[in-house]
């Protein structure tokens, strides 16, 4: 055996071991690790300064805006056919895309990105600093959402043929029950937080962004900042009033994210991961 082939033969046992060590970084890419992505993308979330955050927060709420705006497009130019309804559910992902691709602050996103880190340090402390980002970003959010209604009420930036789809979707999403309201913003939630969850995994953040925003939509779920853009442009056209938005609408849903987002999908999260993790600290 020549020395050149002895290299080869190394040089072939290394691209092997580089190979196989690829692969297993891959597989391990889907509980602990993913926990961990997600974990410090809420701690580096959490420290980020006020100003950033009500910026971002009021740009979501903007951007958002943009799921109502193109359902209500494809709604009033579709032909009236049953099949209509799922193609018009794909405008709703617009703005989801706008706004997650975008890395703007959405309330729904940091019921699992930021209390990630609260499992693994369970302290007053770090719910203060939950507590704080939610309140901000929330408010934003909405903030947000009434500034863009307003110009779609007050303004003639929405063609006249789409303001009835527009006015027939705020309706409906700010005509439920609350009970309802409030249970179908669980699986909303749910969706959102998993969402987060298969982004640092997926090869493409597009199509799973698109699939499962449209399955909010299409599944009649409801989503606390798109739907505050329908609630307060009914808000502006004289059509909700304040009692009826806020206990009719706005916390039922919230309180319907919340449980999805937080108390079950984040739950669900922490507890395929907590065994490894409390090994990990453990070692240290």
């Amino acid at each position: 055996m020549t020395d050149e082939d002895t290299k080869t033969e190394e040089e072939r046992e290394l691209e092997e071991k580089a190979e196989e060590k690829s692969v297993e970084e891959a597989a391990k890419l889907t509980s602990k690790l993913v926990y961990e992505v997600i974990r410090r993308d809420g701690e580096e979330e959490l420290a980020r300064p006020t100003r950033s955050l009500i910026w971002s927060g009021i740009g979501a709420g903007i951007l958002i805006s943009f799921s109502v705006l193109a359902e209500a497009i494809l709604r009033t130019y579709l032909p009236d056919v049953p099949s209509s309804y799922l193609v018009e559910n794909i405008g709703y992902s617009l703005g989801f895309l706008l706004v997650i691709l975008g890395r703007m602050q959405l309330f729904t996103e940091n019921t699992i990105t930021t209390v990630l880190p609260l499992m693994v340090d369970f302290s007053g402390r770090m719910i203060l600093r939950i507590a704080r980002l939610w309140g901000i970003v929330l408010g934003a959010n909405v903030v947000g959402a009434f500034a863009i209604a307003a110009v779609y009420a007050f303004t003639p930036a929405i063609p006249p043929e789409i303001i009835p789809a527009f006015t027939e979707l705020s309706y409906h999403a700010t005509g439920m029950p609350p009970l309802q309201g409030f249970a179908r913003g669980i699986p909303a939630g749910i969706l959102v937080a998993a969402i987060v969850w298969m982004l640092p995994q997926t090869d493409s953040a597009f199509f799973t962004i698109l699939a499962f925003t449209w399955l909010i939509a299409a599944g009649d779920f409801t989503h606390i900042v798109a739907g505050s853009v329908e609630m307060a442009f009914l808000i502006w056209i004289g059509e909700l009033g304040a009692v009826g938005a806020i206990f009719g609408f706005f916390l039922p849903v919230l309180l319907g994210n919340v449980v999805g987002g937080t108390a079950i999908f984040a739950m669900l999260a922490w507890g395929q991961v907590k065994d490894e993790m409390r090994i990990k600290v453990s070692r240290v």
